[in-house]
């Protein structure tokens, strides 16, 4: 930024020095002399993006000081710092507009009879209404620019999102059908051999719970594709909790912070993030407890999987790398690593995008849960 404020400076005062020397009519000033003078008259181009109606009222008074040099124009650098006032202020353009007038009237009264060659109106015009209006059109062409490159916007996304909800309609009708047949399979089966055999029971039990649990997974998948605002909530993380506990392993989930909406994207995040390092801590760290905490704030998800195991040092995995992938999509963090006195330790912080919160908020105070064995 500073670079380009520096040669558009050095244009400046190269443009105005260049004009001096060619109209200015002799005894001309020395060629460094109005170098110096250029240069200064270009400083306040660099308040035209932050302080622009400030930095055009410091170029006014330049100019008009620069009426003791003969033939210098240093009324076009302030010509241009009142259309970029009108440019960067559009809620205050009869501000401006008011200011280049009357910057323009001290100007032609100050200015040498001799110098004077067009009338009071047409230097009004040129000088003071001109500039104004070239930055106030330009502003509202950008305005009208970035309205039309919104609606192709909207329109893509429009598109985006029918194909996307026929892919999920398409998806639930077989998906979804099949899995539903096995756990109603399953679950007829183990009625009609209740009692017999433990064993089979069992089995057809866990294999209704994970056909169930599967389609609850796919059902979430296809709210995502639709954009519906549904997400993973507490009593979904504890599900998953309840299904990787066993007599060996005792999950809890902690939980604080308001139970608000979340948008589907992070409420997505936030649950693979749970079952990798969940999976991950029954697979490889041969721990007896496994604690979750998650907090939610209004700008982001705070999340923390600690357990009791071994520590795993080594070359980072894929499953963590995944979990990182997915966090920095959003802009967030996530560091894996061992813990401070044992075990293993995942934290994340996903962040929410502004805008997303949704006004149907429910709100409730901290909350902590325990997943039986």
């Amino acid at each position: 930024m500073y670079a380009r404020q520096g040669l558009l400076m050095l244009a400046a005062a190269t443009v105005l020095t260049g004009f001096a020397m060619l109209d200015g009519e002799p005894p001309r000033p020395e060629l460094p002399f109005l170098a110096s003078v250029s240069l200064v008259a270009a400083l306040p181009l660099t308040l035209a993006g932050r302080f622009p109606l400030t930095g055009a009222l410091l170029s006014a008074a330049i100019a008009l000081l620069g009426l003791l040099v003969p033939g210098w124009p240093g009324r076009l650098v302030t010509m241009v710092m009142f259309g970029a006032a009108a440019f960067h202020l559009p809620r205050r353009p009869w501000l401006v507009m008011s200011l280049s007038i009357a910057w323009t009237t001290g100007y032609g009264l100050l200015i040498p009879q001799a110098n004077k060659g067009l009338s009071v109106v047409t230097d009004l015009v040129i000088m003071g209404v001109a500039p104004v209006a070239v930055g106030h059109i330009l502003r509202l062409n950008g305005e009208r620019a970035a309205q039309a490159a919104e609606l192709d916007h909207a329109e893509a996304r429009r598109a985006m999102a029918e194909e996307r909800a026929g892919l999920a309609r398409d998806v639930h009708d077989s998906v979804g059908h099949h899995l539903t047949a096995i756990r109603m399979q399953a679950t007829a089966t183990r009625r009609a051999l209740r009692g017999q055999t433990p064993a089979a029971d069992h089995t057809l039990a866990t294999i209704a719970e994970l056909s169930s649990a599967a389609l609850k997974e796919v059902r979430a998948l296809l709210d995502t594709l639709r954009e519906a605002p549904v997400g993973p909530d507490l009593e979904e993380i504890e599900d998953l909790a309840r299904r990787l506990s066993t007599p060996h392993l005792r999950i809890s989930v902690h939980h604080a912070g308001s139970s608000a909406w979340l948008p589907p994207g992070v409420a997505h995040t936030v649950y693979r993030i749970v079952q990798e390092a969940l999976t991950n801590a029954a697979r490889h760290s041969g721990a007896a407890h496994v604690e979750v905490r998650v907090r939610r704030s209004r700008s982001a998800v705070t999340l923390s999987i600690t357990d009791n195991g071994r520590a795993r040092p080594g070359a980072e995995g894929r499953g963590i790398r995944g979990m990182r992938e997915r966090v920095q999509e959003h802009g967030g963090t996530l560091t894996a690593g061992p813990g401070e006195h044992h075990g293993w330790r995942v934290e994340a912080v996903v962040p929410i995008a502004k805008g997303s919160a949704s006004p149907r908020v429910r709100h409730s105070p901290s909350a902590r849960r325990e997943i039986p064995r």
